[in-house]
């Protein structure tokens, strides 16, 4: 009884996933909300001068130590991030397995399942089930940037790559539905991954509970920049040797915003792993209350010892 119960459950889940006829028949479009290039440029500059423009204003009529109490806000917002991540992740799971099945045919002599997951045959178009959860989680990125809201009005604290880090994301997943880019389905698989761990972790410890005796965040976005280089040097193999892969003028754009990304957060990553050792037990013992930007509480409070990870 209780296996049958759990198949029904799959085979829904399953179905409203994969298989409803919005996600199916979904194609990218003009007329969908946030589509247009216009609206892409207009967005990220909104989202970059309304946080400049707030961190600002605060500095310049509060201060820097008085906080403004946000209540539940943020740990209902991490608890929703987590959540829509994990659907998201399910969702172009399900799909992708579903579109490998419908379509293998085409493609089996020439790629495998992975080979497609890394690289869409060319003349593929934006629309389908895998498009459709990329659309999903390009939108979603547009809920992640409250985070940066949240660290203003709390910390006063703001970061060149915390904007910059969120402003890419959003053009990245605009260009991997505007350019039907090869590479999607396992970047969304593994980013949708991480957020769900990270931002599950943020709603643990905002509840109260103990945070990890290491910097959690920063290791888990350390593991997916690594599985995220080595996926993108698996697309570059594959398009010189198997015949060319769909969207590789986005793929090299965003590869070298990616770069940046890397490289920035690898400096911080060995600056934080260099001050955690110098003062471990501080780190270890602080609060949820002291979890702040690292990179800008060091560069802009000079504090002595780190006060968390830094914002990603």
């Amino acid at each position: 009884m209780n296996l049958s119960l759990a198949a029904a459950t799959i085979k829904r889940l399953n179905y409203w996933l994969s298989e409803q006829q919005s996600v199916v028949e979904f194609q990218w479009s003009p007329i969908m909300w946030g589509s247009t290039w216009s609206f892409l440029i207009i967005s990220i500059s909104t989202y970059i001068i309304t946080s400049a423009t707030l961190h600002l204003l605060l500095l310049l009529f509060i201060g820097r130590r008085r906080p403004i109490p946000l209540g539940p806000i943020p740990v209902l917002h991490s608890l929703a991030m987590s959540l829509i991540s994990a659907t998201i992740f399910l969702g172009i799971l399900s799909s992708a397995a579903a579109e490998i099945r419908d379509t293998r045919w085409i493609w089996q002599r020439s790629k495998t399942p992975f080979q497609w997951l890394l690289c869409f045959p060319i003349g593929t178009r934006p629309s389908g089930r895998v498009f459709f959860w990329s659309y999903v989680f390009y939108l979603s990125r547009f809920l992640h940037i409250f985070r940066t809201f949240f660290t203003i009005l709390r910390r006063r604290s703001l970061s060149f790559f915390q904007l910059f880090n969120h402003s890419i994301l959003i053009c990245m997943s605009f260009l991997w539905l505007e350019f039907s880019q090869s590479f999607q389905v396992i970047a969304i698989l593994l980013m949708t991954l991480v957020f769900t761990l990270v931002y599950g972790y943020r709603f643990w410890i905002e509840i109260g509970f103990r945070r990890a005796r290491f910097p959690f965040v920063m290791n888990c976005h350390l593991i997916f920049l690594g599985c995220n280089l080595a996926c993108h040097i698996g697309v570059l193999l594959l398009h010189f040797y198997k015949g060319g892969c769909n969207g590789m003028g986005a793929w090299f754009f965003n590869s070298v915003l990616n770069s940046f990304v890397l490289l920035i957060f690898l400096r911080s990553y060995v600056k934080t792993y260099n001050l955690i050792r110098e003062n471990y037990f501080h780190v270890a013992a602080s609060s949820i209350s002291q979890v702040g930007d690292f990179l800008t509480s060091q560069t802009s409070n000079k504090l002595a010892v780190p006060r968390g990870e830094p914002k990603i």
